[in-house]
């Protein structure tokens, strides 16, 4: 089959994945022997994290430097890119026989790519030699095997408005959404003319599939089977978890057009919220453009909770590319950047949560009070992903919720439209 980046970027998630890998050959083996013998060559290293001038400096100027070290006879060239575009550049890779040597996935990617023998088995004594957060792993295992490192770890949690909240007299954070609901009812303010110039509650400033799904967790529901072949989200508590959504708008707490752009000051930084979906990385946020906040202590931070208490944990992975042609430089380099060495200055510059349980001691994790919470809870950790169908199902999640969000379907409808696209994506497996 010849292929075309026409013809491969003509489809979305899976189905330009599948075109580009369908027809190509499985390494020999589990692609763990071609890792043997010396670490020479030139490698690529593919990166959707240490973006920006800072990110830049810190992985040319220390960290490959420090590799460059241990290993003399390896050169890294790096390929700079964005979540956005890394599932597109990596499927034009694969049709035109460029993969690169080592690439950095999302939390859930580790499924479909490996489903497709585009990644390369690790060994799995790489799992046990640091104290890894039990859970962490998890999502860089498929069929039994590990294909990645963690590197840093991001965390959705709620963050608040000390401030806010003991000016209305509340001394506690919600315990659930009905508490919730009330609390950003009570919390919302208007100008004269009825216009929102304050929501209680701000679930729209992150991504809108994460968001859902971490209600979804915090409501004891699942994405998928533990095989990753049936839907699980579209019974009533992935329904409830939309509808909570809908529920804010109605009741005037919340307001889709608050959400703010990527880098900009947060709702609850600029005192437009006093509930706020959050990353975890808005503590180095507000450290580098609202610092009073954090000194005066009126920013806060808790777990969603329903049925259950649950925070979405997604991240960055490391994997090696089962078509390098340098397997044991390409695994030498997976190896070093997860080390603890390399995960916690990659953790500090983007103020991530790393997931080694030996850096809960560093300074760093001391004093960021939203890395600390996550690390505490990450028991309670739940990620995306679970079904080698993922790549083409997380195009569609925010598309499809959406459509309720803005008015055009019910809760259940969007939930049951998502449901279907979903099933359909599974059944081309």
């Amino acid at each position: 089959m010849e292929y075309t980046r026409r013809s491969v970027l003509s489809a979305l998630g899976l189905g330009a994945f599948a075109a580009a890998t369908g027809c190509s050959a499985a390494p020999s083996g589990d692609g763990q022997a071609a890792a043997e013998g010396p670490a020479e060559g030139e490698i690529t290293l593919l990166t959707p994290i240490f973006e920006g001038s800072t990110g830049k400096q810190l992985l040319e100027g220390k960290l490959l430097p420090a590799f460059k070290q241990q290993n003399p006879n390896v050169t890294v060239k790096v390929d700079y890119t964005t979540y956005a575009a890394l599932n597109e550049k990596l499927t034009t890779g694969l049709a035109g026989g460029l993969m690169p040597d080592v690439v950095m996935l999302g939390v859930g990617w580790i499924p479909p790519f490996a489903h497709k023998k585009v990644l390369a088995p690790l060994p799995d004594s790489l799992a046990t030699r640091f104290d890894y957060e039990d859970r962490v792993l998890e999502p860089s295992r498929y069929d039994g095997k590990l294909y990645a490192l963690p590197l840093v770890l991001d965390t959705r949690i709620v963050t608040y408005r000390k401030d806010m909240f003991a000016e209305a007299g509340i001394k506690q954070p919600p315990k659930d959404w009905a508490e919730l609901r009330e609390i950003a009812k009570e919390l919302a303010r208007t100008d004269g003319s009825g216009k929102l110039t304050r929501v209680g509650f701000d679930p729209f400033s992150i991504d809108l599939r994460q968001c859902w799904e971490t209600f979804l967790f915090a409501n004891d529901g699942n994405l998928f089977d533990e095989a990753g072949q049936e839907v699980r989200f579209n019974d009533e508590r992935g329904v409830e978890a939309l509808q909570l959504f809908l529920d804010v708008l109605k009741d005037k707490s919340g307001d889709y057009s608050f959400k703010t752009a990527a880098g900009q000051p947060s709702t609850l930084a600029q005192g437009r919220s006093a509930m706020m979906m959050s990353n975890n990385s808005l503590w180095v946020q507000l450290q580098q453009q609202n610092p009073e906040l954090l000194k005066e202590d009126k920013v806060g931070a808790f777990l969603l909770a329903n049925r259950v208490p649950a925070m979405l944990q997604g991240g960055t992975l490391v994997a090696r590319s089962a078509s390098t042609k340098h397997a044991a430089a390409a695994q030498k380099l997976v190896e070093f950047m997860g080390t603890p060495e390399t995960i916690l200055p990659t953790a500090q510059q983007r103020g991530s949560v790393p997931g080694v349980q030996d850096l809960r001691t560093s300074d760093y994790v001391k004093n960021n009070g939203f890395v600390k919470l996550a690390l505490d809870n990450m028991s309670k950790a739940r990620s995306e992903g679970g079904t080698a169908a993922w790549m083409e199902i997380r195009e569609k999640i925010k598309t499809t919720l959406e459509t309720a969000v803005v008015g055009q379907r019910t809760a259940k409808e969007a939930i049951d439209e998502l449901a279907n696209l979903s099933k359909e994506a599974i059944s081309r497996l």
